[in-house]
């Protein structure tokens, strides 16, 4: 899986479940093998660190195969109960099968200097002094690049005790949580059929411990029944269909940014329910095939466009679902690769085209209708930074017009804790056990 990731820029998500149906991984094999091939991928920043601090080498010159053997052995060295003397052995004659026994030399070397000292032993020496630099230190000690741990502080509002609480929680291999996709199963009856346990906050929601195998191979999810969705998305999807519009609910929706079919198939169950229908428009003929996979048998009709300018009416939807292409910053815990792949620059490029689709779902939403713009990101550029500049000053109306922002909590569940002071809302893995997901609820007022 490393060399996937790193040779073809796999997704470690997409690509373990074929590596262990390739292998017939199962059970406690698989659990292991997922555990060090997403563990070694999210700590690959602290573990660059303290490999750098032990060879003369400089990392850019050590083989790449080389490398992901160091890493995936000092991962095990220092994360694991595996005995040191089997994390290196198996290192070490992994690496003389391929690449002979000077490289297998060079492993063993710097594997035996990383497990003199554990990892607490190691940040206490690498670490930046946490009184002159609190996000830096948080960052190495939880395996964050320090931008990302920066952005986290600024959305949290500070540096203290939260911060290192949220980077932990990202740190942390999640719970699997599946949708019960309404009309289909409850989440009673798939907490029953799975063996996990109902969601605390989504009535669709339930949560599997992690190593619990393919999940695939479930017959719930085999049969269509459920899908992997994390709690977050589902209390954000549904909240759009929970909000109070001005005027009849005609049940038109609209999803502008619907591939690769996750949310699409939760408010089309929801929509089909109250005997609407929903569209459900993806730029990419790939992903709108994984749409119309999803929505198969539902009241949706998927079209292939771009969002900001999909050929649908104006003034034609009750409430339009903007989830919006993010730096996926909130679901790092579940893309344990993406945190080294992302890049600060990105932001500029996403925000524009964040601004562009929510104008364009704004202008598709009828007068009384309500717009849910969704993040899977903390990142205050990509959250209330967008909707502020969508939204505009009083006297000052953004791009869209006049807007009225509504209270999100309110179309979330009561029992959901730690909303803050509205009116948009951020959930947290630290705080809600879901990924980090935004949502922005934004009302057309009626005309005259």
């Amino acid at each position: 899986m490393l060399t996937a990731v790193r040779e073809r820029d796999a997704y470690a998500n997409l690509a373990l479940p074929g590596i262990l149906r390739r292998h017939r991984l199962r059970d406690r094999d698989a659990g292991l093998a997922t555990e060090l091939g997403y563990g070694t991928l999210r700590a690959q920043g602290l573990l660059d660190t303290i490999i750098d601090a032990c060879t003369d080498r400089p990392l850019a010159k050590i083989e790449h195969a080389l490398l992901d053997a160091l890493r995936l052995g000092a991962y095990q060295l220092l994360r694991t109960r595996v005995p040191d003397h089997a994390a290196v052995t198996t290192c070490v004659e992994l690496v003389r099968s391929d690449h002979g026994s000077q490289s297998a030399g060079f492993v063993n070397a710097v594997l035996r200097r990383i497990g003199e000292h554990t990892e607490a032993e190691w940040l206490d020496r690498l670490a930046p002094d946490p009184a002159e630099d609190p996000v830096g230190d948080a960052a190495l000690r939880h395996a964050h690049p320090r931008w990302i741990a920066q952005a986290f502080a600024d959305a949290l509002g500070g540096t203290g005790e939260e911060l290192t609480a949220a980077l932990a929680a990202d740190d942390t291999r999640p719970r699997v949580h599946l949708l019960a996709r309404p009309g289909e199963i409850t989440a009673e009856e798939l907490a029953l059929a799975t063996g996990g346990e109902q969601a605390p906050y989504s009535p669709y929601g339930v949560h599997l411990e992690p190593g619990s195998g393919d999940v695939g191979e479930l017959d719930a999810v085999a049969e269509g029944l459920a899908i992997v969705q994390d709690e977050g998305s589902q209390l954000v999807a549904a909240a759009l269909a929970r909000a109070e519009l001005l005027g009849e609910d005609t049940g038109r929706w609209l999803d502008l940014c619907a591939g690769p079919g996750g949310k699409a198939s939760l408010l089309g169950g929801l929509v089909a329910a109250r005997g609407g229908t929903l569209d459900a428009v993806e730029s990419s003929e790939h992903r709108a095939d994984l749409v119309r996979r999803s929505v198969a048998e539902l009241p949706v009709t998927v079209h292939v466009a771009d969002g900001r300018e999909a050929p649908l009416p104006d003034g034609g939807y009750d409430r339009v679902l903007v989830d919006a292409p993010c730096t996926g910053l909130g679901a790092l815990r579940r893309r344990p690769e993406a945190r080294w792949r992302r890049r600060p620059e990105d932001i500029a490029t996403l925000t524009r085209l964040q601004r562009e689709l929510l104008v364009a779902a704004l202008r598709h939403v009828r007068p009384g209708g309500v717009v849910a713009y969704v993040t899977c990101s903390p990142h205050v550029s990509e959250t209330v930074g967008v909707v502020g500049r969508i939204i505009g000053r009083e006297g000052r109306p953004g791009p869209a017009g006049a807007v009225d922002q509504l209270d999100a909590r309110a179309s979330l569940p009561g029992e959901v804790p730690g909303l803050g002071d509205g009116p948009t809302v951020q959930l947290w893995p630290h705080v809600h056990g879901t990924d980090a997901m935004f949502l922005a609820l934004l009302r057309r007022p009626l005309e005259g």
